[in-house]
């Protein structure tokens, strides 16, 4: 008798769910897969360097609370998530305050620092994206057993699926640590992890995947921690950075076209953050910002995770002027501009 009366919660709320979902037919669930542009605070959980879940990180989210994402505020996919009529948030797998029951509609299973390569991820011991694919399998059992097959089944083939990540496998790794460069040559690396890439989105495809876009690179040539480290070009942006995401854009946008044409019933699009980032920090002041070389935590010249803290008195007292929060990731509200563009273009038509 206690164990049925304890029950009838869950049912009343699965059937509310349901209803939920009808509402939403046309992406009922959102789903994240990457790396810091995208993490929802999976790295809170785990024992890595690489966290950003303490102030001043957060201080513009909802209630002021630092989340674990990589912004003074939202990131991209909680936007996204937002103008789909989802929800305005999409939680990290990770985190124990959330359930199944909050989980069915969207969920996070990005680590920050991570790549396309397992060796990007061992450099700063974060989640390996096979590892965020394993994660998704375990999800799915939940969801089915929570919703039930038919419906699970449903909400997995109709969800849209966001990828963003790449940024790491050149600027943690390729660039920094010995290893893959002695293995290959920057267009070797790229088609490397094109075909990682490529994998990943077969993958997901088998598991009932159909709507998902595959994310581009920044111009990360233009992060203010490469632009700090660039003596020799008085703190320019590095174009050899720029030039190489741009060729890895172009080879991911011929992956996309590749798998439309082999993967039956697939709709892939590819989402390029590239341009509309460029435009902002060239032309800042078009979009209302002021500072596009530096960031807004600390000195905002090298600072990020745990060397962006509160105690730093430097720090800027409002983010809306800034392009990027620290000198790796970008503030809430080129995080919402973005969004809004990929939106307006790329994920139009999945509405």
């Amino acid at each position: 008798m206690h164990m049925a009366f304890k029950a009838i919660p869950w049912l009343l709320l699965a059937q509310l769910l349901l209803q939920i979902l009808k509402i939403n037919a046309k992406v009922p669930a959102i789903f994240v897969f990457g790396d810091s542009s995208v993490d929802a605070g999976n790295n809170n959980q785990i024992s890595t360097v690489l966290k950003s879940n303490f102030e001043p990180y957060g201080r513009d989210f909802f209630g002021g609370q630092p989340t674990g994402r990589f912004s003074n505020g939202r990131i991209p996919p909680d936007f996204i998530a937002e103008a789909f009529g989802v929800k305005p948030t999409i939680p990290a797998y990770l985190d124990p305050k959330y359930n199944i029951a909050e989980f069915a509609t969207g969920v996070c299973f990005a680590s920050a620092g991570t790549g396309y390569d397992n060796a990007t991820s061992d450099v700063l011991s974060v989640i390996p994206l096979w590892k965020e694919l394993e994660n998704y399998k375990e999800y799915q059992k939940q969801l089915r057993a929570f919703l039930g097959d038919e419906r699970a089944n449903w909400v997995l083939s109709e969800a849209l699926y966001l990828m963003s990540i790449g940024t790491n496998d050149f600027l943690e790794n390729y660039y920094v640590v010995p290893g893959r460069s002695s293995h290959f040559s920057i267009e070797e690396y790229q088609h490397f992890l094109e075909g990682i890439a490529g994998n990943f989105i077969t993958e997901l495809y088998q598991l009932g995947a159909r709507k998902i876009s595959l994310g581009g690179l920044p111009p990360m040539g233009c992060l203010p921690l490469e632009r700090t480290t660039n003596l020799f070009s008085r703190s320019d942006c590095v174009a050899e950075y720029n030039n190489v995401a741009k060729d890895f854009n172009k080879k991911l946008q011929g992956l996309v076209e590749k798998l439309n044409k082999e993967l039956a019933g697939i709709r892939l699009v590819f989402s390029n953050p590239y341009d509309i980032l460029l435009e902002m920090i060239e032309k800042p002041s078009s979009f209302g910002f002021k500072y596009a070389a530096v960031a807004c935590c600390a000195t905002g010249m090298f600072e990020m995770s745990y060397l962006c803290n509160e105690f730093n008195p430097l720090t800027c007292t409002d983010a809306n002027e800034y392009v990027f929060w620290d000198s790796f990731h970008p503030t809430e509200k080129t995080n919402a501009i973005v969004a809004d563009r990929v939106v307006k273009t790329t994920l139009a038509e999945f509405f």
